[in-house]
């Protein structure tokens, strides 16, 4: 089982630096929406509130009413502990070793002393916990966005990013425990548990959000893109801040005039 994913992944990979190197790329950096898919993304944006409002948020508020804070603490404590061994592995990747030391230590920190990661006691010692994931990755080895998307359940990525999850999916630790009927169990328990977790934790800003938006699907496409931005960043670490825009993306001429204007 371990080898086949380790294939797949491999496969993902390649497609993803041959075939995502020729998709055209605007993105926030080049001022473009790169939304060439917007009906159908709006489509599924439109089911996702339908399965959130219907499903997600009842339960997240269910379980947010049923669970004391400090064990909901814990709970997401837990979850994003299991995630580090692959936040590890793609600070690597990335060239990152600052990072990836932090993390290793954070994991072994709070896999003892916080008791499986119930407890980040990790971040009390001054190890906050790393970025790192294979959308971020592929980033830094200089694969360019390609359009947004609005997947479904997962919600705002793009190209990159959609294959970059699925790397991660497959290669995560917790999807090799026993067999692969039991290893499908395990992830999808954690997924869910994650994700109920983290939409508890923003119920009453999402509301706000949408009640003071003009256009929910537009605000949360560029509040995304932002806050990625941020996050790749850290994949590219010692770039100098002016080439920090994805990778593929033309910079706009300077017009006559301008700093940086070509002179006649």
């Amino acid at each position: 089982m371990f080898v086949r994913r380790l294939k797949l992944c491999a496969v993902l990979a390649a497609f993803a630096v041959g075939g995502c190197a020729s998709v055209p790329s605007g993105g926030v950096a080049s001022g473009g929406e790169n939304d060439p898919f917007e009906s159908f993304n709006r489509g599924v944006f439109a089911v996702n509130q339908s399965v959130d409002r219907a499903v997600i948020k009842p339960v997240a508020k269910a379980y947010r009413s049923a669970l004391p804070e400090p064990l909901r603490d814990s709970i997401r404590s837990f979850v994003d502990n299991l995630k580090e061994p692959l936040t590890f592995a793609n600070d690597l990747l990335q060239g990152r070793g600052e990072a990836a030391g932090i993390t290793g230590r954070r994991f072994l920190i709070n896999s003892t002393w916080g008791v499986a990661g119930l407890f980040d006691k990790a971040a009390d010692l001054g190890m906050p916990r790393q970025s790192g994931d294979f959308g971020q990755t592929l980033y830094a080895w200089g694969v360019v966005d390609g359009p947004f998307l609005m997947l479904p359940l997962f919600g705002p990525s793009n190209i990159r990013d959609a294959i970059g999850m699925g790397v991660d999916s497959y290669a995560a630790p917790i999807g090799h425990v026993g067999s692969d009927a039991t290893s499908r169990k395990v992830t999808a328990a954690v997924g869910v548990t994650g994700g109920v977790d983290e939409r508890s934790r923003n119920i009453e800003t999402l509301e706000g959000i949408e009640a003071g938006s003009v256009d929910f699907y537009a605000y949360l496409r560029s509040v995304w893109r932002q806050n990625r931005q941020a996050t790749l960043r850290e994949a590219r670490e010692g770039v100098p801040e002016d080439d920090l825009t994805d990778p593929g993306v033309t910079k706009p001429v300077p017009k006559a005039g301008e700093p940086g204007a070509p002179k006649p």
